[in-house]
This record gives structure tokens, C-alpha cells and sequence, in this order.
């Protein structure tokens, strides 16, 4: 554990070196708190692939978990992408192989794969479309109703998708995030009853978002499902004073960070990912100075996944 000296020591040589490197850091909301305050831009999946399609640095540092930084390399194939920590996978992008997705894929030959941005790169290169948690029902609308679909890997948000689109020809590969499938209804039941004055925020990818989309409908509740940047949104936008977030911890530093003058609680405090926190501000620093732990996608499998997220972008610009 870095004290906090020489953790704004670190922070001070992350700025030099973004200077002198021309690098661009991007980061997701989920990072640490240092992480977060010296990135040029924090945001959600979506956020992140937008802002990388737009910079035009030679280096762009992902302070994220590796799947995040393998789409930039596939958006950026003339720039050096960099993570810190090249071990950050993602358990939710682990729950489905090429292998068994072409499986799939031959039981339903004419279905349109949608595949959550949460995939490695040869996922993405097998499917039709790419999604995020905030624009997964968008995508899914925008497909004609008479094609079956293959969504995977997160079976709670495809359940979500599935619950508000009215669409019974989606299949949902049955794949979840760890942090966020602990999430039981008996967490939301707790929270209602403990913060009545609250807005209570949940991620599409929690385990009890259909349950969610219940208690909203009958009992007209302040809860509110949706992806960590729509959860920046609503919180400074919102006239309430009071809010519970059901997502990542690491969320948290910059909703309380961006509105000063609001209580902001985590549903639960254990709704941590140890893959986010792999990424440290002493990490950073090295993989700045050394331009190490490159993040390169083979051209073959590039291209074909660039079009699958080419299409949810023109979707959602």
C-alpha cells in the first residue's frame, strides 16, 4: 500500500511524462481514485471507445481491464495502446470462448450476434453488432424484430434487454459480471426501506435488474436502472439530495468528486473488482517511462471486429 506522499509524487511524474510522451489517458469509472485524477478523460465502455476514436496521440494509456484496451488498439491500429498492467482481465469477458461461440452460432445460423463491448477481440470479430450497458436496448431495436438474436456474454443485462424490448426471439448466453451478480432484490428491499428519500441507481448487469423493472412498474419507486455514465447523468441532473448506487465501488469517488453538495452511498461496499484496482498509480508511472505492455490485435481479427463496433457507434454517436 503507497502512502498518500508518494502517491502524489506518482501523480506529479504521470503528468510529466504525459507531456513529454504526447500519451492520452483514458480511464474507466471504476478505477482508483489516483488513477481517475490524472486521466485525461474518465468515463464509462462506451465513453472510452468514443474518446479513444477521437484523440489523435500517438499513445493512448487504458486505465481499464484488458477487453477496454484491446478496443482501442482495435479503433486505433496506426497508434501505441498501452495498459498498465497487462493482467487485468475481466471475468465476464472470460465466460464465453471462441469456440463456444461458433457452437452457438451454428444452432442459429441467420441469428444477428450481439455481443456486450465486455468481449475479447475474437468475440467481437464473430459478431454482428457491439454493445454497452447504456446503449444495449438501442442496438437491439435497431435490428429488424424478425431476426432472432445471439446476445452474449451477460445474461442479466440481456435479460434487461429482453424485458424492455418485448422480444422473445433473444437467446442470452448465460455469463455475469462477478461484482455485480451478487447483488440480490433482498439488497434492494434494504436499501428502500433504510433511505426512502433516496434515488436508488442499479447497473444493468446486477442480478436483480428484472426484479428491478418490477418494483419501478408497480410501486413507483425512485430506482432507476442504468450504466455508470448514465448514473453520472441522473446524479447531476437530479433535484434529489439523497442516492444509492448499485455498481462498482470505484464509481464513487467521482459522482461524490462532481457533485459536492450530495450524499452518495454504494448500495454494497464489498462490489469491488480486484481486476479494476490491478491497474496503480506506480504502474502507470512505469508504463509511461518504459512505453510497455503494448496492446496489439492481429489485422485479420481487427478488421472484422472494428465493424461490429462501427456499427453500435453510428448507432449511438
Amino acid at each position: 500500500m503507497l502512502d498518500l506522499e508518494t502517491i502524489k509524487d506518482l501523480q506529479k511524474r504521470v503528468l510529466e511524462l504525459k507531456k513529454i510522451k504526447n500519451a492520452y489517458i483514458i480511464a474507466h469509472n471504476y478505477q482508483l481514485p489516483e488513477i481517475q485524477d490524472v486521466a485525461d478523460y474518465v468515463g464509462d465502455s462506451l465513453g472510452m471507445a468514443l474518446e479513444a476514436k477521437k484523440t489523435n496521440h500517438p499513445i493512448v494509456v487504458v486505465c481499464g481491464v484488458h477487453f477496454m484496451a484491446e478496443t482501442a488498439a482495435i479503433l486505433l491500429p496506426d497508434r501505441k495502446v498501452l495498459i498498465p498492467d497487462p493482467m487485468a482481465g475481466c471475468s465476464l469477458a472470460d465466460s464465453i470462448t471462441v469456440e463456444q461461440l461458433k457452437e452457438w452460432k451454428a444452432k442459429y445460423p441467420n441469428a444477428v450476434v450481439v455481443s456486450y463491448i465486455n468481449t475479447t477481440a475474437e468475440v467481437k470479430a464473430l459478431s454482428d453488432y457491439c454493445c454497452t450497458s447504456s446503449n444495449a436496448v438501442e442496438v437491439v431495436r435497431s435490428i429488424p424484430e424478425d431476426k432472432d438474436i445471439l446476445f452474449l456474454p451477460d445474461m442479466y443485462l440481456g435479460m434487461y434487454v429482453k424485458e424492455v424490448t418485448k422480444r422473445d426471439n433473444i437467446y442470452i448466453w448465460p455469463g455475469e459480471c462477478h461484482v455485480h451478480a451478487k447483488v440480490k432484490i433482498s439488497d434492494i428491499f434494504d436499501a428502500i426501506e433504510k433511505n426512502p428519500d433516496a434515488d436508488l441507481l442499479v447497473h444493468p448487469e446486477c442480478g436483480c435488474t428484472s426484479n428491478c423493472l418490477y418494483l419501478k412498474e408497480k410501486k413507483k419507486l425512485d430506482l432507476y436502472v442504468l450504466s455508470t455514465g448514465g448514473m453520472v447523468r441522473h446524479i447531476k441532473n437530479s433535484q434529489k439530495q439523497k442516492f444509492i448506487v448499485a455498481t462498482e465501488t470505484g464509481i464513487i469517488h467521482r459522482l461524490k468528486k462532481e457533485n459536492l453538495d450530495k450524499e452518495i452511498k454504494p448500495l454494497r461496499e464489498d462490489m469491488v473488482c480486484e481486476y479494476m484496482k490491478m491497474i496503480t498509480i506506480d504502474k502507470l508511472v512505469r508504463s509511461l517511462e518504459e512505453e510497455i505492455y503494448e496492446v496489439k490485435v492481429p489485422p485479420e481479427i481487427a478488421v472484422k471486429a472494428r465493424k461490429a463496433v462501427e456499427r453500435m457507434l453510428q448507432i449511438t454517436p
